[in-house]
């Protein structure tokens, strides 16, 4: 990774994910690989360059790997690493947050 991490454990966490744009790719490599235009369709308004950037930082950082198939037309998959995986407890914490929340505020 290369770069000085925060001393705080919940710093280094929300420097790792706290784009929105992570944890959505993240809920998704969770179901299995998945390539690009896929990650494009289910996370919807991310544009082309923001995904390609979020989708380089989290496999710099060691949360995803990028698999290029040089075939024609070339494909490129994703795949959560086991420190990507790691994450899931995180992320269903979250979604179980947000159920709750909008349960008590959605009446």
């Amino acid at each position: 990774m290369g770069k000085e991490l925060p001393a705080c454990p919940v710093e280094t966490t929300l420097m790792l994910i706290s784009d929105r744009w992570k944890v959505l790719i993240i809920r998704d490599l969770l179901e299995g690989t998945k390539r690009f235009g896929e990650l494009k369709k289910s996370i919807g308004t991310i544009s082309q360059k923001v995904l390609t950037a979020n989708l380089r930082s989290m496999e710099e950082s060691g949360l995803l790997t990028r698999q290029v198939f040089p075939e024609v037309p070339p494909h490129t998959e994703y795949t959560l690493t086991e420190t990507g995986y790691s994450l899931k407890p995180i992320l269903d914490a979250m979604v179980e947050w947000g159920e709750n929340y909008k349960t008590k505020f959605s009446q």
